[in-house]
């Protein structure tokens, strides 16, 4: 396994072919007991997360038929604010992950859920399930690590291009699920043979239509319900939307971005076994620590590298094998990256910013901007030279 970003240590030299399997073994133990125990408890968390959240969604859009009203507005927006984020998070991309299947009921199935995204959920499922979980953080083979805009690597040549990259997240952070489209189109692939691609045509429209099936609810007819309040309901509902793609660009970001997450070359998969997997998906992860509202309101994505150890497993058990993972790290010498969100965001943005220069850009700067430091004469017998203070005291 290489680790493609340029460290003094490889942080897995010290660990053999048989620890590597050994780890493997573990961690399919660890899976099996979850496996083993899903039940009730598990389906009863899934519904009651659903239930309130599309309560949450129906009583602040009934609130903001009153939106002309500031208190109203404020009400109405941070509900329908966090109804999507659960929406999108705990819902959406947990039950399209397979995590409960098991659970036998349709509605509530990856291959019929259908979430308020501007991506269908088949072409998700694929560019995310199928790609980005196989692929984590190998360059050149997952398009989620910096979404083909960014440099993410220190061994990647650099070009004057990635100078904007700070302001391409940005803008990408503010759009959020309409650069996911994009990217499950995969547009820079395709544009060119576009016209003849029958594939890309069909994908197209699906993401076009549901964009259009999604801003007809939220743009449309909300705002045209409230009456004398559609100006101010389609402020909330387009500031809603906004907050949501902050709100999941920033914890993406947390868990694949921060200083401490490796990235690897292509070559580094070769003959991949099972334990060598795991581990690219510890090395590749980091957690945002926090408590249970924290836990929630990401999707429990805040356990990105339980996450992506067990991507089918269902969320609410993230939290109850979070330690035993800790204590495999631990007892392997590997490092558990995680932190606090603010500080997990700006490790990211630092990153970002870092990597949108040449290599060793700040460090030449600061160096350059480091004062000359001139020798002192030395002091003859009679004292010149010598610190001012030194003579008086002499």
């Amino acid at each position: 396994m290489t680790v493609m970003q340029k460290k003094a240590e490889n942080p897995v030299a010290h660990l053999s072919a048989r620890d590597i399997e050994d780890l493997g073994l573990e961690l399919d133990a660890i899976r099996a007991q979850v496996i083993a125990s899903r039940g009730e408890h598990d389906a009863a968390y899934i519904r009651r997360v659903i239930d309130a959240q599309r309560k949450l969604d129906l009583a602040s859009r009934a609130v903001l038929l009153f939106s002309l009203f500031p208190p109203a507005w404020a009400l109405g927006t941070a509900g329908l604010s966090v109804a999507k984020i659960l929406e999108n998070m705990e819902i959406g991309h947990n039950i399209m992950h397979g995590q409960w299947d098991w659970m036998r009921d349709p509605k509530i199935h990856s291959t019929t859920w259908e979430w308020d995204n501007a991506s269908p959920a088949d072409m998700w499922k694929h560019s995310h399930n199928e790609l980005h979980h196989t692929y984590t953080n190998v360059i050149g083979k997952d398009n989620d690590l910096g979404y083909g805009i960014m440099r993410v690597d220190e061994d990647q040549r650099w070009m004057p291009f990635y100078l904007g990259q700070p302001l391409w997240n940005f803008i990408n952070a503010c759009l959020f699920e309409y650069g996911i489209a994009a990217y499950d189109l995969e547009i820079a692939k395709n544009w060119a043979g576009r016209k003849d691609n029958a594939e890309f045509q069909r994908q197209r429209k699906a993401v076009l239509g549901k964009i259009r099936k999604q801003m007809t609810k939220d743009y449309l007819v909300h705002p045209l319900l409230s009456g004398p309040s559609a100006l101010t309901t389609l402020g909330a509902n387009l500031t809603a939307n906004l907050v949501r793609n902050l709100w999941t660009h920033s914890v993406i970001m947390c868990g694949h971005f921060p200083e401490g997450v490796q990235t690897f070359a292509k070559k580094s998969i070769e003959g991949e076994t099972r334990g060598e997997w795991y581990l690219r998906q510890m090395l590749g992860s980091a957690n945002i620590s926090g408590g249970k509202l924290t836990h929630l309101m990401t999707g429990n994505l805040s356990f990105q590298i339980e996450h992506h150890l067990y991507p089918d497993l269902p969320s609410n058990r993230y939290a109850e094998i979070a330690p035993k993972v800790q204590e495999l790290f631990e007892r392997y010498g590997l490092t558990y990256v995680t932190g606090s969100l603010p500080r997990q965001v700006g490790s990211a943005w630092k990153k970002v910013i870092r990597l949108s220069l040449p290599n060793g850009f700040l460090a030449n700067l600061k160096s350059a901007r480091r004062p000359v430091r001139v020798a002192a004469p030395a002091a003859d017998a009679s004292g010149a030279g010598r610190p001012f203070m030194e003579r008086i005291a002499a």
